[in-house]
């Protein structure tokens, strides 16, 4: 790049390597598209290549023109239609000859002493009618290190150059301006009015005044081959001195560092946005997952709540038939009664019929609305759940959330989004109340068993409520039995009915708990086992969206300290 480097250049040049390699390599990672990989590709490249000199502007503005001047023969073909087709590079060689290096360059060398520490790049016109033209001309922008954007003195500035400045812009370039065909001008009061004209409308493009030259390339070019006379009226003097002298070799230097400086901001600005874009995008689908997370939370809290509310309900049926269970021993274990006890069949009958009664039914019938109500309840939140995911594709359908170079993530996230809204719906569309109501009584019905250890062949809650309550019932009734047969007297009964009434209650009262045990125990897992599956059926989506969220402003970070390492690099050689 130069031909002798101090060690405060070569350290600056070592921290721009090593700060544009990592640059590209955070883009890679974020998907950079192929065209600003190439920019940025070949602007890393030209560290370790000659100083390029790119000049740009319109067709027969005479871009060529002030080339041949500047190199003192008329080495590239000049017309007043687009003539160069192709970018054209020339550098230094012993040899005058041109060699194709690619679709759309040729280079040129030649024997001029001009070229020897830099390449000139002579490009397409920017408004050709042929396109083409224009696009490679603007790919070609990134690599050049400074611009040289020629205007016409009877057309500066125009609409078209206004708009190719504002792209040169992006990319952070050192710009000249160098008016063409001021011999066409008949008073320096025109040409000054040009030059301010330029300077108020491209400093709005380029943030400061830029450097102009006013000249008139042919006038040069005929002061170089045949008439010395001219060289003075041609202006073109400052701009050679300019080329020759401001461009010095430390300058040239500077200009070289700050060309893939300028490029790399210019990136990471662009992606810095895309970043932004992306999170923006995929925060609102963090919000809708955080809103799902909270509705599922609350379901669980309001369905527990509720839940607690409906059991007391069977409890206090059950607290009833203990009270019953009390009055039916303080009636039935007295001595006016005594004949009545010496029949156990007799004393169980009365035990249903008055203390157990209808109680079995109505635990039943209780037990069955909770479960119709789980049922309806888990329905409904998978109703909930397909609706707001149905919401979130529709608002990305009817969006250009994909034009933001998003990639394979926008696909792998719709196509994901689209099976598990599939997958919801069609648990909505299937759900069968019945079936499920079903399978949720036969667990509670089984729990209920293996917790009071009956017989697996019981049928239905009430018939197990009957079970556990006469079977206590017989137990204490054979207790108070065989203490009544062995001790007639009027002192043994009350004594008994004390002792047995007391263990009876205790019968009771572990009925009641155990069977409420068993219910909340059951129906907790129905709840949470249904908060699960709506889990587990988002999960896919869940994981998914967290990981990119992760994973974006893991590389917003990323891209953000390096865009400032650059800040700080651009600073350290604008101080030179």
């Amino acid at each position: 790049m130069m031909r002798l480097l101090n060690p405060k250049q070569e350290e600056l040049l070592r921290n721009e390597r090593k700060l544009m390699n990592n640059l590209q390599l955070a883009l890679e990672r974020l998907g950079i598209e192929q065209e600003d990989q190439e920019a940025l590709q070949q602007s890393i490249q030209q560290l370790e290549e000659f100083f390029l000199i790119v000049v740009v502007g319109e067709f027969n503005s005479g871009k060529t023109a002030v080339i041949n001047a500047l190199l003192g023969q008329r080495l590239l073909e000049e017309g007043v239609t687009p003539t160069t087709t192709k970018i054209h590079l020339l550098r230094y060689g012993e040899q005058q000859q041109p060699t194709l290096i690619g679709e759309h360059q040729i280079l040129f060398t030649f024997p001029v002493e001009f070229l020897s520490e830099l390449c000139i790049v002579d490009t397409p016109g920017t408004n050709a009618i042929i396109r083409e033209h224009e696009i490679i001309t603007s790919r070609f922008i990134p690599r050049s290190d400074l611009v040289l954007f020629i205007t016409s003195a009877d057309r500066p500035f125009s609409e078209s150059e206004r708009l190719f400045l504002e792209h040169i812009r992006e990319w952070g370039k050192k710009v000249v301006f160098v008016v063409n065909k001021i011999d066409i001008l008949k008073t320096d009061e025109e040409r000054n009015q040009i030059e301010d004209f330029i300077k108020k409308n491209a400093r709005p493009f380029l943030g400061d005044i830029p450097d102009i030259f006013s000249v008139s390339a042919r006038d040069a070019y005929r002061a170089k081959q045949e008439d010395p006379g001219s060289w003075e009226k041609s202006r073109f003097g400052p701009l050679e001195q300019y080329i020759h002298n401001t461009l010095d070799e430390g300058n040239r230097f500077r200009l070289k560092l700050l060309n893939p400086l300028g490029v790399g901001s210019y990136l990471a600005e662009k992606y810095l946005d895309m970043t932004s874009s992306r999170l923006q995008f995929i925060n609102k689908d963090v919000n809708l997952l955080d809103e799902v997370n909270n509705q599922l939370n609350f379901y669980k809290e309001d369905m527990q709540h509720h839940f607690t509310a409906r059991m007391a309900e069977i409890g206090n049926l059950l607290y009833e038939m203990e009270s019953r269970g009390q009055s039916f021993f303080d009636e039935t274990f007295r001595l006016g009664r005594v004949f009545d006890l010496l029949s156990k069949a007799r004393v169980q009958q009365d035990f249903e019929r008055q203390v157990v009664s209808d109680t079995p039914q109505r635990v039943e019938a209780k037990t069955g609305e909770i479960i119709h109500w789980l049922v309806d309840s888990d329905l409904k939140q998978w109703q909930a759940i397909t609706k707001h995911l149905a919401e979130r594709s529709r608002d990305l359908k009817g969006s250009h959330w994909g034009d933001i170079g998003m990639g394979s993530f926008y696909r792998d996230r719709q196509s994901l989004m689209d099976t598990i809204l599939r997958e919801t719906r069609r648990v909505v569309e299937t759900y069968d109340r019945t079936r499920e109501a079903k399978a949720i009584a036969e667990s509670a019905q089984r729990a209920v068993t293996t917790s009071a250890a009956l017989e697996a062949g019981a049928v239905g809650l009430g018939a197990i409520v009957t079970t556990l309550a006469t079977t206590a019932a017989a137990d204490i009734t054979g207790v108070i039995m065989a203490s009544f047969i062995a001790v007639i007297g009027l002192f043994i009964i009350p004594a008994r009915r004390r002792r047995g009434k007391t263990k009876l209650l205790e019968k009771i009262s572990a009925v009641r708990k155990q069977l409420i045990h068993s219910l909340q125990s059951q129906f907790h897992e129905e709840i949470n086992r249904s908060v699960q599956h709506l889990h587990e059926a988002i999960s896919p989506y869940t994981r998914f969206i967290r990981s990119e969220q992760d994973k974006i402003t893991t590389r917003k970070a990323e891209l953000t300290s390096l865009k400032e390492e650059m800040i700080r690099l651009k600073d350290k050689l604008g101080e030179r």
